[in-house]
């Protein structure tokens, strides 16, 4: 099978690109590095570098490679920098996949993977969150998100497309050689991480005073290997389904003083801790249902233990700092 992979040389497109190439699929990474480097890009791939945005580029991407399908990451992913600059985040998460649509009207590409948030939700109204929960976003970037969603849909009433919308919760964990490296980051594990190989003095917790076990915030975690298989499975479905909808997500959620004390544990480093004041927004729990997707796509996640997602983003810390 040939695709195309937008986004590919960032941290989940580029390890979808890895897997799909591993299976012996013709892949073409399209990116325009604005958040990625490009020696992140996966090797046997063909990569392109161009912005989703410029359409008259892409379609002529799309009429020469003519892929059965097209995995769509490319878009900016920071909640708290959506609510200082909401504009950047509606031009490239939603005009950027609307001119991306468009292109694959003209040439012909008709199934999409749309990478979508769980912050399409907002605040849950219950956990487990299921597909048919209420969507509220908190955030411009979850806004973003879910506008685009909508576009699918229409494009799939109108133009026939098969589009799988996927909704993350959190990624963590990596692949040998490959893993998470955001600048500036602002995820827990990576940030523990740093705390243990001495790049930050102490880990911030904000708040320890929710309705939880630990008082802390409980979130899911799925490693990015999982989320990646799921992918893949999603792609394959759309050859005969119209359209899928679909939590990714462990099932099981995780406070940030477990994520700290496991991270002891596999690192062996104290990881001193900062408590500081709870950010306005922050939900006490956001767990996923993932259900649909193992009862749809046959998925299930073979990393759901918290000590090997963190041991597999250990590892990959260690080598990217040369520690």
């Amino acid at each position: 099978m040939k695709v195309v992979v937008t986004g590919g040389a960032g941290y989940i497109g580029g390890t979808v690109a890895t897997l799909l190439v591993r299976a012996g699929h013709g892949v073409t990474v399209v990116d325009n590095l604005c958040h990625a480097r490009r020696e992140a890009v996966p090797a046997g791939v063909e990569f392109v570098q161009a912005d989703i945005a410029d359409r008259t580029a892409m379609e002529a991407l799309l009429r020469r490679v003519k892929p059965e399908g097209v995995l769509h990451f490319a878009a900016l992913i920071e909640a708290g920098e959506s609510m200082q600059k909401p504009e950047i985040y509606f031009r490239n998460n939603v005009a950027g996949t609307l001119a991306l649509l468009e292109a694959m009207l003209a040439a012909d590409v008709k199934r999409l993977v749309f990478s979508s948030t769980a912050a399409v939700y907002g605040e849950p109204e219950k956990v487990p969150i299921e597909e048919n929960a209420r969507l509220a976003p908190t955030n411009a970037y979850g806004e973003s998100k879910l506008i685009a969603e909508q576009m699918l849909r229409w494009f799939e009433r109108v133009h026939g497309f098969h589009c799988a919308v996927l909704r993350y919760f959190n990624v963590a964990g990596a692949l040998p050689g490959r893993g998470e490296e955001h600048e500036p980051e602002s995820h827990l594990i990576p940030l523990v991480l740093d705390v243990a190989l001495g790049l930050r003095k102490s880990i911030s917790i904000f708040g320890d005073d929710y309705e939880t076990p630990d008082g802390t915030c409980i979130r899911d975690y799925i490693h990015v290997e999982d989320l990646a298989d799921a992918h893949i499975l999603a792609l394959k479905a759309l050859e005969s389904e119209a359209g899928v909808l679909m939590n990714l997500g462990n099932g099981e959620g995780f406070s940030v003083k477990q994520v700290i004390e496991t991270t002891r544990r596999v690192t062996g480093h104290a990881i001193p801790v900062e408590l500081k004041p709870r950010r306005k927004g922050d939900p006490a729990r956001l767990v996923a249902s993932a259900e649909r997707a193992k009862a749809v796509l046959g998925w299930k996640p073979r990393h759901a233990a918290l000590e090997d997602i963190i041991a597999s983003a250990w590892e990959w810390h260690q080598q990217r700092f040369g520690a």
